[in-house]
């Protein structure tokens, strides 16, 4: 309890010192100090190599993918590619729709130029139905996705495909709407290059 009092009345003293104190420039116009001699300033931060690296393969997959109905995602040095369902494969079906060809074949090239990411292959599905189904559905669509991803000539060591099911996700199960946005093949490319 002492100690309390005590610093508080320090504390208003500081306070009380501080308002008494009259401003020497009050009023008068405030000559510039001379020239203090130059310094050479610091650098400024650079990006990392795995920072500038992903922020090229993004501008190139954003550029390919413009009005494919796709998303492109940056988190952190980490890309996120959203291939709804619906764009890529019709109903329950894991076989990719020919108009989704182009789509995936440019998706691809791309990954076979930027060759120093790991490509995650992430399948989902809404709720409805036994997720016994919908895990197996999503391990087949993924699975299709990476298939034509590696046709372009994308090294297969650089994979891992999961067929997730109803697991994660990113809308509501309770409307037409939501279940769409759930059925999805999720990329998430993360760089090995160093530095």
């Amino acid at each position: 309890m002492t100690i309390r009092l005590t610093l508080a009345g320090l504390a208003l003293l500081l306070l009380a010192g501080c308002a008494t104190v009259p401003n020497p420039f009050a009023g008068r116009p405030v000559k510039p100090a001379a020239a203090a001699p130059a310094t050479p300033a610091a650098p400024a931060p650079q990006a990392s190599a795995a920072s500038v690296y992903m922020d090229k393969q993004e501008t190139e997959l954003r550029t390919q993918l413009q009005g494919s109905g796709l998303s492109v995602t940056r988190v952190g040095n980490q890309i996120v590619l959203n291939l709804p369902a619906a764009i890529i494969f019709d109903g329950d079906k894991s076989v990719a729709r020919p108009e989704a060809a182009a789509t995936l074949a440019a998706i691809g090239l791309v990954l076979k130029h930027f060759d120093q990411t790991k490509v995650s292959v992430y399948g989902y599905t809404d709720a409805e139905g036994a997720e016994t189904d919908n895990r197996n559905l999503s391990q087949r669509r993924a699975v299709a996705v990476a298939t034509a991803l590696a046709n372009q000539g994308v090294d297969q060591s650089r994979f891992y495909i999961e067929g997730r099911g109803s697991a994660d996700p990113i809308a509501t199960n309770t409307t037409d709407a939501g279940r769409a946005q759930n059925r999805r093949v999720e990329i998430q490319l993360t760089p090995t290059v160093k530095g």
